[in-house]
């Protein structure tokens, strides 16, 4: 039996592919259209070189996801292969250019040799939707802090003091903000006047926020430069905020709905500290198949949240955070052990454990999660819900 091994560059319009045998002796090495004709008439002609291929790619989705799914379609084992992986390990192969002929080339090596590469499998159509649905979310909250942040220095510019005193990240604030911007339109309108205006617009504790901003507004009587304007320009971005607002609001219902109709989805949610978003997000980051893992020694580094050693000559048990793991997924670990101290007993006993070991918060907080991280992988493991332990009897 024959045995190929073919590497793909891939890029947005065009691949590379280089296929080798088992001496590392090029096959084949072509350009080819991200297309699928194509792509299809690559696969047979790499089929013909031998009798199994074994398939490289150094990317997992984007532009590479139709290369990916037809040789899944045609049952082809694809592995992937981090670009960080390739471009440390080109150095030891000769030349020092770089081209996507050589990546290739590196990649079917790389695959080749290697035994430790993840094997690229059919996504799950919900675990698809919801890697779509997190990072549209993602980016909605990033636009909505960023447009936050500019219309609290818009409106530091010409009324500090109501700046000061609104949280921004509520929605009575913002309506607020749509109708009166400036010191003068405050007082004008009054304090009565505005409770009725905010009660209209269905604000809640309408009477205390109408208290702060009229207070604000008598304590500051002088009217800055660019006030007009300025107004402006705060009207607009809380009415955008509140836009985004809605948009994050409608998304965490499609996320839910599509969430719930995952296998997993009582099991994952039944976990302390996480919640709805952060089981969408768990998913989203893992594939939600544990046993591309193995171990959850594994999911916890790929995670961030094992340490690693470095260790050199006298200098043993250094250990530091890993550098290259997913930052989404050790977000998820990480904020959900943060909510499970505040609603977990048995979390909030290992962290305080923990800080009397002589922790710092960060540092217990990772130690919570990475034991949370064996929790979870065994819930998984066994198709079960987490429980509680029971406290331990006192011997009498």
């Amino acid at each position: 039996m024959t045995s190929i091994w073919a590497g793909i560059d891939a890029g947005k319009t065009h691949h590379h592919c280089v296929a080798i045998d088992e001496s590392g002796r090029r096959l084949l090495s072509r350009r080819v259209a991200n297309d699928e004709p194509e792509l299809l008439e690559l696969l047979a002609d790499v089929l013909t070189l031998g009798d199994e291929v074994t398939w490289g790619i150094d990317l997992a989705d984007g532009g590479a996801a139709l290369a990916i799914t037809i040789l899944l379609n045609h049952d082809q084992p694809v592995n992937y292969i981090s670009g960080r992986a390739i471009h440390r390990a080109s150095e030891s192969y000769r030349g020092e250019g770089k081209t996507d002929a050589k990546d290739a080339a590196v990649i079917a090596d790389q695959v080749r040799i290697r035994r430790d590469l993840n094997p690229l499998r059919a996504g799950d159509e919900t675990v698809t939707d919801l890697k779509i649905l997190t990072g549209r979310r993602m980016d909605l909250v990033a636009d909505r802090t960023r447009t936050v942040n500019r219309l609290r220095a818009q409106l530091t510019g010409i009324f500090p003091g109501l700046e000061r005193v609104l949280d921004l990240t509520n929605t009575g604030p913002l309506v607020l903000l749509t109708g009166y911007q400036t010191p003068s339109a405050l007082r004008r309108a009054g304090k009565k006047r505005l409770e009725t205006w905010l009660r209209n617009r269905k604000v809640l504790r309408a009477d205390r926020l109408a208290d702060t901003a009229a207070e604000a507004a008598g304590r500051q009587q002088t009217s800055l430069p660019g006030e007009k304007l300025t107004a402006q320009m705060v009207h607009t971005l809380a009415t955008e905020v509140m836009a985004l607002n809605q948009q994050v609001a409608e998304i965490d219902k499609e996320i839910e709905a599509r969430f719930r109709d995952h296998q997993d989805f009582e099991v994952i949610t039944s976990m302390p500290g996480i919640g709805v978003i952060l089981g969408a997000e768990f998913l989203a980051a893992t594939g939600g198949d544990m046993a591309t893992f193995g171990t959850p020694d594994r999911l916890a580094g790929f995670g961030g949240v094992a340490p690693v050693p470095r260790d050199s000559g006298k200098i043993s048990g250094n250990l530091h955070r890993p550098r290259r793991y997913n930052r989404r997924l050790q977000r998820v670990f990480y904020i959900s052990a943060l909510f499970s101290i505040r609603r977990c007993e048995d979390s909030r006993r290992f962290y305080e454990r923990k800080r009397a070991e002589g922790k710092r918060h960060i540092q217990a907080v990772l130690a919570l999660a990475r034991r949370r991280v064996n929790v979870l992988w065994a819930l998984l493991r066994d198709g079960r819900t987490y429980q509680p332990l029971p406290p331990t009897p006192l011997a009498a």
